[in-house]
């Protein structure tokens, strides 16, 4: 194969060895398309994981600008091309892929796409995503870009099959990161198991005590007061043993995932997995937030965690956002669903506060705010800032 100056061995090498370095499933993701639109000089590259509801679990692009996504719209369903990837497996390379029968046609903030390559990638028999590039910038070795061939496709035979060669990689490193993630959720889900059973017998063991010894107590109130007054010692110091076990178990409970990724990390993740298991879809951006203090990232992430099971949970949402923005040296964090809604006064009023108080008592206890939007059939808007250290 002979390639433009990024391609030739030294190039793939490079690709190959940068998906192998990563381990959470999106860098790898990003690293894929990235790589694959530089090696065969594509203006667009993109790469869709499917899920089970007719469109994708994630799709990534690279070409495209923050904005011009955002003016996009959602992610894509799977038809058209992407659908023959998909369910018919086969590699497509088109000269036109607007003149295809398949074509659906495009939202009005999309790039135009001409030539187009795309490949399905697979785990043994499973197809796991679809690869495909567009708009061939330069035919080998010509810098400036240059017309495509008269009726054909700017891509090649060789690009196709360089191509092929990185989505079997790819499979590889994408398998491999899903493999870590879910080893590390079980892992901590496990940790979280030994630590409630720590706990429970622990304090359990505590709080039989103090019944024991309370009921001593009462007792001897009458015929024996300075033995009462002891018992009653006792008790305040098993009360005082409890708690100091609670609030050991509660620093332990803290994400272990926050200490090794990060908030924003974490957050990605935990969301992923929430729109892999609900049927409403849940994303995720963050945008220029720096490390907090560790109990003000804590905060955030079970701020996160109430507003997102609220919104699955109870709000009948379609969509649930969540983004995570820097503020100054802080964060402000905000979930965002279409859901039902409700009267944050009403609910109030009747008792039924849907976490909010704990939200709240989180938000100050970490030095910030939280504040809360939401009117029947308007949807809901939890917002959390944190000032950061």
């Amino acid at each position: 194969m002979s390639h433009g100056p990024r391609s030739g061995l030294a190039a793939v090498s490079s690709a190959l060895l940068a998906m192998s370095r990563h381990l959470e499933v999106r860098d790898v993701l990003k690293t894929i398309v990235a790589s694959a639109r530089e090696l065969l000089d594509a203006q667009y590259a993109a790469l869709g994981v499917p899920d089970d509801h007719g469109g994708f679990a994630q799709f990534v692009v690279d070409g495209v600008s923050e904005e011009q996504w955002k003016a996009i719209g959602p992610l894509p369903r799977q038809h058209g091309i992407l659908a023959s990837m998909l369910h018919e497996a086969r590699t497509e390379r088109l000269a036109d892929v607007r003149k295809d029968p398949r074509f659906e046609g495009w939202p009005s903030a999309h790039p135009d796409l001409v030539d187009f390559l795309g490949l399905p990638i697979r785990d043994g028999d499973e197809v796991i995503g679809a690869l495909f590039l567009a708009n061939k910038l330069r035919p080998v070795g010509e810098h400036p870009p240059c017309p495509k061939p008269e009726g054909g496709c700017g891509f090649t035979a060789d690009d196709e099959e360089l191509l092929g060669i990185l989505a079997q990689h790819a499979a590889i490193a994408l398998t491999n990161a899903r493999l870590y993630e879910r080893s590390r959720e079980l892992t901590i889900a496990e940790e979280r198991s030994r630590l409630a059973h720590e706990l429970h017998d622990a304090v359990s063991q505590k709080l039989f005590s103090l019944r024991l010894t309370a009921q001593a107590a009462a007792r001897l109130v009458d015929r024996d007061p300075s033995r009462a007054k002891g018992e009653l010692q006792q008790v305040a110091a098993l009360a005082a043993e409890a708690a100091d076990e609670l609030r050991a178990a509660v620093v332990e409970l803290r994400p272990a995932a926050l200490d090794e990724d990060g908030l924003v990390a974490t957050l990605r993740t935990q969301v992923q997995v929430l729109d892999r298991a609900h049927s409403a879809r849940v994303t995720f951006a963050g945008r220029g937030v720096k490390a907090l203090p560790a109990s003000q990232e804590e905060a955030v992430l079970r701020v996160a965690q109430e507003a997102l099971h609220n919104a699955l949970r109870h709000s009948g949402a379609d969509h649930v956002d969540v983004t995570l923005d820097r503020r100054g040296s802080g964060a402000v964090l905000r979930v965002t669903d279409d859901g039902s809604g409700f009267d944050p006064s009403a609910v109030r009023h009747a008792g039924r506060h849907l976490g909010l108080v704990s939200m709240r008592d989180r938000a100050s206890g970490a030095g910030g705010t939280l504040t809360v939007e939401s009117a029947p059939g308007k949807g809901t808007t939890i917002e959390m800032e944190v000032p950061g250290g």
